[in-house]
């Protein structure tokens, strides 16, 4: 029985996909579930399952076309099973052996007499020379050419590798997740009154706290305890008394969200995708921190599916774990907000009129100015500030 492989129901926001990889070819066996083909959308890669067990009978989409939600791109003979591969017959095995011709040794006593002299006088090693002669032999034009440096010709030469001071280029189509981070990252500097407000974290108290509570933390929850949820549930905190910050722009309205899904940016060969946290302000630390972990282990192995992505109502990334000091992030539209946390660096800092040193880290708020006032932004981040240097206030609600 015949079986169609169709590609999944996308959402609406996903209008088609793109043939990444075929797993399988044209009479292979396949067993249910077993991956087939990977499609690759503008957020994520799919995965497409076989239905049934049975032999892929037919692909009808390549590597590279674009095909829709329910179109069929392959059939699969349910229940066949794979063709044997035809075994080579006996006589076959012991042909090259026998009849192959003599390989070049790129020898002298492989030279002819003309060879041999150009060899002897220009004090030429035949076997450096790459020959061009019947069988890879080495001819005198292939000894003349490399006594005076020239190249030997390109029909018999091997591929060459990039030499120094040589200009290698290559032209790689962009993949359809770069082609959209692109053409959001357009949409955003286009489309919104962006500015940027700045401030510095002492985070000496979050430090503290991670080294007395680490151990216990990760004993307890199974997860380690970083900065990051520190900084999600601060800024879940911040969402609340800032309710603009958390807002977004349709058309000529503003929608308010009274919830906070925090989007958290994660890093991958591919590109950059923000799976979201959703209703922060009801999570605990350790729901945060296991909630990170997992999409960055889905994200780093493909796994994150569309609704991992959809929605978010503020973004938080960390170029600091990269070594950035200092960035503008740009806000992921239709959020009006981003914040952008930073390396940690040990500073002089003047504390009770005294000059210490501290884990100092400049934080960033990006913002859609046509519904965020500066004074907003900068209070916000300063609400931020407030809870990492006095971490007791997130506990409190304060």
């Amino acid at each position: 029985m015949s079986i169609e492989v169709k590609v999944p129901v996308l959402p609406e926001s996903v209008s088609d996909a793109t043939i990444a990889s075929w797993h399988k070819k044209a009479g292979d066996a396949v067993k249910r579930d077993e991956n087939l083909v990977d499609l690759e959308t503008d957020k994520v890669v799919l995965e497409v399952p076989s239905p049934v067990d049975g032999v892929l009978k037919e692909i009808r989409q390549q590597v590279g076309d674009t095909v829709n939600s329910q179109q069929i791109i392959a059939i699969i003979e349910e229940g066949a099973v794979a063709a044997a591969p035809a075994e080579a017959p006996k006589a076959a095995a012991a042909a090259p052996a026998a009849a192959a011709p003599k390989a070049a040794a790129k020898g002298a006593e492989d030279l002819s007499p003309a060879g041999l002299r150009v060899a002897t006088e220009e004090k030429i090693d035949p076997s450096k020379v790459a020959g061009t002669g019947r069988d890879g032999r080495v001819t005198k034009e292939d000894l003349v050419n490399y006594g005076k440096g020239a190249p030997a010709p390109a029909a018999a030469a091997p591929a060459a590798k990039p030499t120094p001071g040589s200009r290698p280029e290559e032209r790689v189509p962009m993949t359809r997740m770069r082609l959209r981070i692109a053409e959001r990252l357009m949409q955003s500097k286009n489309s919104i009154a962006m500015l940027t407000s700045f401030n510095e974290v002492n985070l000496a108290e979050v430090t503290k706290m991670r080294k007395s509570l680490g151990e216990a933390f990760q004993k307890e929850h199974g997860v380690k305890l970083g900065f990051m949820s520190f900084f999600v549930k601060a800024a879940a905190e911040a969402l609340k008394r800032y309710p603009f910050v958390n807002a977004s722009v349709d058309g000529n309205d503003v929608i308010y969200h009274g919830y906070q899904d925090i989007s958290i940016a994660v890093s991958t060969d591919k590109g950059l995708v923000t799976p979201v946290l959703r209703d922060v302000q009801d999570m605990s630390f350790a729901d945060v921190e296991k909630g990170i972990a997992d999409y960055a282990v889905k994200a780093r192995a493909n796994k994150l599916s569309l609704d991992d992505l959809q929605g978010g109502t503020f973004t938080i990334t960390n170029g600091g774990t990269f070594g950035s000091l200092l960035s503008t992030p740009i806000v992921n539209p239709p959020q009006s907000a981003i914040l952008g946390m930073h390396t940690i660096k040990d500073r002089a800092i003047v504390e009770n009129g005294q000059i210490i040193a501290a884990p100092m880290m400049y934080i960033a708020l990006s913002y859609d100015h046509r519904i965020i006032d500066g004074k907003d932004a900068v209070l916000f981040l300063v609400d931020i500030k407030n809870q990492l240097e006095n971490p007791q206030r997130m506990l409190l609600g304060l």
